[in-house]
């Protein structure tokens, strides 16, 4: 039965069954899997930010943009499009069988507006680093 999204526990339930599905994804479970060491923490953080970001708590302390350009980075700028579309599509899925409701349909817009973000963020930092190496060779 789906339900609105009204508190920390929807929130947090919704991370933990979304990651799951992250996790174990042929495709893109290797990337989470290979750099979080500490998944318990990682999910609270993670819950931390979808509460701030959709009830304005001020819990969440990071820098989304720096940790995924760190992962492309690690990743060797192998990131594209098509893991963001896994990711949103397992974001959206998860909503549709578990909530309903205007914060539903609100987190969804946000992730789809912060998976655009991150994207060019990592676009744009790819770009600085390769400039960097050229003015380094010079």
């Amino acid at each position: 039965m789906r339900k609105p999204i009204e508190n920390r526990d929807d929130i947090s339930c919704l991370v933990h069954q979304f990651y799951a599905k992250i996790r174990a994804d042929e495709e893109i479970g290797f990337y989470f899997n290979t750099m979080i060491k500490d998944w318990d923490s990682h999910l609270e953080k993670l819950t931390d930010f979808w509460e701030t970001n959709l009830f304005a708590v001020k819990k969440y302390k990071g820098n989304p943009h720096a940790v995924h350009n760190e992962v492309d980075a690690h990743f060797e700028s192998k990131i594209t499009s098509n893991e963001f579309g896994i990711w949103l599509n397992y974001w959206f899925q998860t909503i549709d069988e578990n909530f309903e409701g205007e914060n539903a349909d609100t987190l969804k817009r946000r992730a789809r507006k912060m998976g655009t973000f991150l994207f060019m963020s990592i676009f744009e930092h790819r770009k600085k680093m390769s400039e960097a190496s050229l003015e380094h060779l010079n």
